[in-house]
């Protein structure tokens, strides 16, 4: 594992982390030191690690769900239709019943992570503005990589509370009592910072030594192509997704399911290194979802996710395992399996291309398009071993058939399908069979009461 290689000068990262590490980025005001503000970017080497310092504390907290490593895919699993949590956690078992209290630790912790980053971002943004000791390219670079992660935190909160604070400063005086934004300017300030970060970045992963950890031009354009999907701008989503695709030099899907999320794989747009070495660098859905030997795991699949497996579905073999434990068979995600030993074989995959072929397809049929969208549903069905659908469908036909696509090739993968669930609007009809407590407000997780009880202006989700 050569993360110095990658990330630079491991005391500036250290040095970084320790500025805003336990931050709330809502409710308490990090003082605005001299170091954060102009003396960490005074060299090119400095600057760096303010940036590679945030994606090491993405990934360093192995073994907990905080954003984004460890909750996105679990959070989302046991919230839809994926997974059962097993366990005894009691807020755990709040979000696999869809009864979350205001008072979840989890919640919160997931809450206070993104916003902790969200700062790491506009302290960046700030002292790479006021610098004049850097070079134009990594200045360039790492304002470009800033407002990508602002986007990217913002993405997720707004998917899983709805409209939140929108906070584009390290002002304290202005996000402690910061109100709620609507999820429309909130989407909009994500689509501006992404078009900024694509002028920014570069387009190739020169600046992370070859290896797909750093967000360049390309993982821009696709957190933004979602994005233009998740808004319903088609022709957008469509154009973005086809710039990926077509960057075939860079990008190809894996011949095999199986290697899919192997590190700087030809289908990665952007990984996370797992950077913890008590967990032995493992990627934190490996540590959650493989049990150990003899011992049930953390959580299970449903029945209804392994029956919309079609016979024959190369996914279905490559991407989940099982064990028996005294005559019962559980079933658990196995996208990531390296659970037991040092990893030196996979990264922590947030965007890739199998992804944008969906994203594409769906933006397709929505233009009304059918024949165009089942032509790249196709491609994914081929790698995954099955027979093509006929072309000839009807918009409606045709899109039944991508949602059913993107259930069974973005499973148990940063909450896809509570999101697709959310915005097909689908989540009352399915749900509420499948879960006896389910409201329809259950869509939205709460905000938590620690940061209402801090800032006046926080409202409550309905439900809650």
């Amino acid at each position: 594992m050569h993360h110095k290689k990658i990330f630079g000068n491991t005391n500036y990262i250290l040095l970084i982390l320790f500025l805003f590490a336990c931050k709330k980025m809502v409710d308490i005001g990090p003082p605005k030191t001299q170091l954060v503000s102009s003396s960490v970017f005074t060299s090119d080497a400095t600057a760096t690690a303010a940036i590679t310092g945030i994606y090491v504390q993405m990934t360093m907290d192995a073994g907990l769900n905080t954003f984004p490593s460890g909750s996105l895919s679990f959070f989302g699993g046991v919230a839809a239709d994926e997974l059962n949590y097993l366990g005894n956690n009691t807020p755990y078992n709040e979000i696999n019943s869809n009864s979350i209290t205001v008072t979840n630790g989890e919640i919160d912790n997931f809450w206070n992570s993104a916003y902790q980053y969200i700062y790491g971002a506009n302290a960046a943004l700030e002292g790479l503005n006021g610098s004049s000791g850097l070079s134009d390219s990594v200045k360039k670079q790492l304002t470009g990589e800033a407002l990508f992660i602002r986007a990217f935190s913002n993405f997720y909160l707004v998917n899983y509370f709805g409209d939140i604070p929108l906070v584009v400063s390290t002002n304290y005086q202005i996000s402690a009592v910061a109100a709620r934004s609507s999820t429309v300017l909130i989407y909009q300030q994500i689509t501006n910072d992404l078009v900024q970060a694509q002028t920014l970045l570069a387009h190739d992963y020169s600046y992370s030594e070859g290896e797909r950890v750093r967000p360049n031009y390309w993982a821009a354009t696709a957190l933004l192509s979602r994005v233009y999907l998740y808004t319903g701008n088609w022709a957008d989503a469509e154009s973005l997704a086809t710039l990926v695709i077509d960057n075939s030099s860079d990008f190809i899907l894996a011949s095999d399911p199986t290697n899919v999320f192997e590190k700087n794989g030809s289908e990665s747009i952007w990984q996370l290194l797992p950077v913890s070495p008590g967990y032995n660098y493992r990627v934190q859905d490996a540590i959650w979802f493989i049990p150990a030997a003899d011992e049930v795991p953390n959580t299970a699949m449903t029945s209804e996710l392994l029956n919309d497996f079609e016979s024959g579905d190369l996914r279905r073999t490559a991407w989940i395992d099982s064990t028996v434990i005294d005559t019962s068979i559980y079933y658990y995600p196995f996208k990531y399996k390296v659970k037991d030993q040092l990893n030196t074989t996979e990264y922590y995959t947030l965007l890739r291309l199998g992804e944008q072929y969906l994203i594409r397809s769906e933006a397709r049929a929505q233009q009304n398009k059918p024949d165009e969208a089942i032509g790249d549903v196709n491609i994914i069905r081929t790698r995954a071993g099955l027979p093509s659908l006929p072309m000839g469908l009807s918009q409606a036909d045709c899109l039944t058939a991508i949602q059913q696509e993107r259930r069974v090739e973005m499973f148990c993968e940063c909450g896809q399908r509570w999101f697709d669930l959310q915005r097909t609007k689908t989540a009352d009809e399915i749900l509420s069979t499948l879960k006896p407590s389910w409201k329809s407000t259950d869509i939205l997780f709460p905000i938590p009461q620690t940061e209402r009880q801090k800032d006046p202006n926080l409202t409550q989700n309905p439900g809650y």
